[in-house]
């Protein structure tokens, strides 16, 4: 029964680690963040971290993957804000 559990959470893990892929590919494409907040970039990502530590601490595989993933996906993103800065008017 087990192991359903680690199914259920690599499966939760990959649908929302790939739900940002989206928001990656366009925000290269376009080269524009400006509708992205970036405190809500940071905070996602700090998050992320805490996710990360929880995982080790509980010996989650699943967690400690997917958040590996997503925070990879976040720090592109954080990246991507910097260096695609709209100028303000």
């Amino acid at each position: 029964m087990a192991m359903v559990f680690t199914i259920v959470g690599y499966l939760a893990g990959t649908l929302t680690t790939l739900a940002f892929l989206p928001q990656v590919l366009r925000t290269y494409h376009t080269k524009s963040m400006g509708d992205i907040d970036g405190a809500t970039l940071v905070a996602f990502t700090l998050g992320v971290i805490l996710w990360i530590v929880y995982g080790v601490y509980v010996h989650s595989w699943p967690v400690i993957v997917a958040n590996g993933v997503t925070l990879g996906l976040q720090i592109l993103l954080l990246m991507m804000k910097v260096r695609y800065r709209t100028q303000r008017r």
